[in-house]
């Protein structure tokens, strides 16, 4: 059996990882970071980094886990939330977010050390002001948040 080893990704091969493999999302257009976890020579896992899509979570010292997809290797989704905030940590963060569906377990992020802190109801992006399409799908999801004090 080999070995997990995180190891530096670039949006462009995180976004491309993301399109083949992520079930419910696409690609991403900015981030913080980026970073990949791979089993020998093989990358089986990404996660991609960025400030918090919610206004009210943009204070500066919290990012949002955007993005995080395997190939289902075992223990690369934990691997890669805790690499994530240590990485935060060290660009001097103090707080991370992300978001599952509210219908998967969250046993990845329990792993990591994250805490589920609420319940966010389906909404569509979509307003009068500005009508969009929904590209993802409306299901409730649940907020995972790790901070300094977790």
């Amino acid at each position: 059996m080999k070995t997990l080893c995180i190891v530096p990704c670039e949006l462009d091969e995180a976004n491309a990882f993301v399109r083949q493999h992520h079930r419910h999302h696409g690609s991403v257009v900015g981030h913080r970071f980026s970073i990949g976890i791979a089993e020998g020579d093989k990358v089986v896992g990404v996660c991609i980094v960025g400030r918090p899509v919610a206004r009210i979570l943009q204070d500066g010292f919290t990012l949002e886990v955007t993005r995080l997809v395997t190939d289902g290797t075992k223990n690369a989704c934990s691997a890669l939330y805790a690499a994530a905030w240590r990485t935060a940590r060290a660009m001097g963060y103090r707080r991370m977010v992300t978001y599952t569906l509210a219908t998967e377990l969250g046993t990845s992020v329990i792993a990591a050390g994250w805490k589920c802190v609420g319940r966010v109801e389906a909404r569509s992006w979509s307003v009068p002001s500005r009508p969009r399409v929904d590209k993802t799908p409306l299901q409730a999801k649940l907020r995972w948040e790790i901070s300094e004090v977790a």
